[in-house]
């Protein structure tokens, strides 16, 4: 039984936030609403898209992006139109140009950064010379250590 709940709460997961009074009736319309709602963030759920978040931001969103789409906006349009409202930030996968450029880069380069200080720090700790200054009781007590 307990199996079942799970499967079903699994599969109730993906289920989008859409309510019908949300859905247009044109249904080459609402599938190009789907396509790009599928694309823009909630601003309240962070890394949620808009279809799959039930805020009320989300809701308003989805039915702004639908008047934009029943006026006449191409796709790209309406994302404009969303972009210059809320920002970049609207967009799961921002655009990489601009200030972003530098959000794409900076991981890479942190990566690169820590492997040459991680590669540099080991290499000198492997390369260091062992102290030759031991007086000569040292050095039999270390002759001795060695020896068991």
């Amino acid at each position: 039984m307990r199996w079942l709940a799970l499967t079903l709460c699994l599969l109730a997961a993906p289920l989008a936030a859409v309510q019908p009074d949300e859905v247009l009736d044109d249904p080459a319309l609402e599938a190009r609403a789907r396509d790009l709602s599928d694309g823009l963030r909630c601003p309240v759920c962070r890394n949620e898209s808009i279809d799959e978040s039930n805020a009320a931001i989300s809701r308003d969103l989805r039915l702004l992006l639908r008047e934009r789409l029943v006026a006449g906006d191409t796709d790209e349009q309406a994302l404009q139109y969303l972009v210059d409202r809320y920002g970049d930030y609207i967009l799961l996968n921002p655009k990489v140009e601009g200030a972003n450029i530098l959000l794409w880069l900076a991981a890479p380069i942190m990566l690169i950064l820590a492997g040459g200080v991680a590669f540099v720090t080991i290499r000198g700790r492997s390369g260091a010379p062992a102290p030759d200054d031991l007086s000569e009781d040292e050095q039999e007590r270390l002759d001795k250590i060695m020896r068991g």
